[in-house]
């Protein structure tokens, strides 16, 4: 076994390259950048994992058809299988390619890529954002169905003021409502997350989904919208 210095290349080779990636402020995940691996990192790290591992579990369905896949949706392929299909497919490729569009080592190098890959989050939003609210019509009760269709119409309607952004080169404003866009894109990930936590308090999901239907995106904006004052604010004193 080799001594311990001569590990340390191979250390700082790794730091190097997880001190690449940077969503504005101190949240970076990194790369080519010889400072170590700091707590502030760990949130857009464990962000970027549980985006892409939700949107690959999603699509579960093309190995294992969809009412074995969803045996807790069966309402909605019954009545409503078109959007149900629409909306399982959309909305894990915005989940999947919405976290990477904060990589600015990927903005800078490939910007052609990032605003292709931008038009395809934006056109998955609208397809999943349009099947969700036609899904939210049939969910249980009226509490749950207002929760997930408002979800449908914000999450719609900030990224549309993103890509409004985007085109007209204000580039901060877009940066800001895509940071928003992406809380609530989210919202994919933290439902799965409560709702692990319901069932283990012996929920169905039927009964989780009144509460699902809001917790799983507002405290998202809460948190997103109070991250972009404080960093307005540090950037006042600074």
């Amino acid at each position: 076994m080799g001594d311990y210095h001569d590990l340390q290349p191979v250390a700082r080779g790794f730091n190097r390259y997880l001190d690449s990636v940077k969503i504005g402020g101190n949240l970076t995940l990194s790369k080519y950048v010889g400072a170590p691996m700091t707590r502030s990192r760990l949130p857009l790290i464990i962000t970027a994992f549980f985006s892409v591992l939700v949107a690959l579990v999603s699509y579960r369905f093309v190995l294992l058809g969809m009412s074995v896949a969803f045996p807790g949706m069966l309402s909605h392929l019954d009545q409503r299988w078109l959007a149900f299909v629409l909306h399982v497919t959309a909305s894990p490729i915005a989940l999947a390619i919405g976290v990477f569009q904060f990589f600015p080592g990927y903005r800078q190098r490939r910007p052609a890529l990032h605003r292709l890959s931008g038009r395809i989050y934006a056109f998955s939003v609208l397809v999943g954002g349009l099947s969700g609210l036609w899904l939210a019509f049939g969910t249980n009760g009226p509490v749950a169905g207002a929760g997930f269709g408002l979800l449908s119409v914000v999450w719609m309607v900030v990224t549309a003021l993103a890509v409004r952004a985007a085109m007209a080169r204000r580039i901060a404003d877009h940066r800001h409502w895509m940071i928003l866009s992406f809380a609530l894109t989210l919202a994919g990930v933290t439902l799965r997350l409560y709702l692990a936590g319901f069932t283990l308090l012996g929920f169905s999901y039927p009964e989780a989904s009144i509460y699902l239907a809001w917790i799983c995106w507002v405290p998202n904006v809460v948190i997103a919208y109070w991250w972009l004052r404080r960093e307005a604010q540090q950037k006042v004193t600074a």
